[in-house]
């Protein structure tokens, strides 16, 4: 009986005590480790999801490492666990090349920021403010206060324009006036709106200048600088007052017509 305890229980014993110090000296040294990676992360100034998913991903990995390693001191052939894990993890991302990509995607989007939450944009062929980006989709609402929520792979494959990514934006409009109008008192028309409009900047200046002689009108191109939130603001509120200054003025905004002549031939009685 002697024998059979110092032969066979008595090391089997030392080793589940053994693993089972791996495991728990383990975990307790993968939350440490973690709490230090997301304490780097953060101070990187890595978006709070971004950093709590790798904390997530960095734990299993980290976990399953001292698992096996727990198991190899129990004596387990743990070759053939790993090609199991490693089979199930090929045959687990093949059936969610999609979602993967969506993943790489929010992943690319959190680290490089092409934009932020609140900033409006352009991407997938949705026009909206960015609400929230999340691992897999991004949360986006439009002008008119519906809700989109677009793939993370749509939006990183696709050309980005952010809106909001600047302090300053052009305003570019076209206005037409007759060829019989006065063109420098038309000129002078809109460089007082546009002067008496304190929320265009003084720089850069604006441009108001003849762009073209069309088919039946002269076209002035007006290119002021505002804030970026004062983008549409000022574009409607322009457009407004050209018109009703030019009405004011008696200077006409031509518009599509066409003029039929008609010709009346005289029969000559033979």
């Amino acid at each position: 009986m002697e024998n059979f305890f110092d032969t066979y229980l008595f090391p089997w014993i030392v080793d589940i005590a053994i693993a089972l110090a791996i495991f728990f000296v383990g975990r307790w040294v993968i939350k440490q480790v973690i709490k230090l990676l997301e304490r780097v992360l953060r101070k990187a100034k890595v978006e709070d999801m971004l950093v709590n998913f790798i904390g997530s991903i960095a734990h299993v990995m980290l976990l399953l490492f001292v698992i096996v390693a727990a198991l190899n001191q129990l004596g387990v052939d743990t070759t053939s666990l790993i090609a199991l894990v490693g089979a199930a993890g090929l045959a687990i991302g093949l059936s969610l090349q999609d979602s993967l990509k969506n993943f790489a995607a929010g992943v690319m989007l959190l680290v490089f920021k092409p934009f932020r939450e609140g900033d409006f944009v352009e991407a997938a062929g949705v026009s909206a403010v960015v609400e929230k980006i999340q691992i897999f989709n991004t949360l986006m609402r439009t002008g008119d206060n519906r809700e989109v929520i677009v793939p993370n792979g749509s939006i990183y494959s696709d050309v980005i324009i952010n809106y909001s990514a600047r302090d300053t934006r052009r305003v570019d409009m076209v206005f037409g006036i007759g060829y019989d109008d006065d063109l420098r008192k038309a000129k002078q028309i809109l460089n007082e709106i546009i002067t008496a409009d304190e929320r265009i900047l003084k720089e850069p200046e604006a441009v108001i200048a003849v762009s073209e002689l069309a088919d039946s009108s002269v076209n002035f191109v007006v290119r002021p600088w505002v804030k970026s939130g004062d983008y549409w603001a000022v574009l409607w509120d322009t457009t407004e007052a050209v018109k009703l200054r030019f009405d004011e003025e008696g200077i006409s905004i031509p518009y599509p017509q066409m003029d039929v002549h008609l010709h009346k031939q005289e029969q000559e009685n033979v």
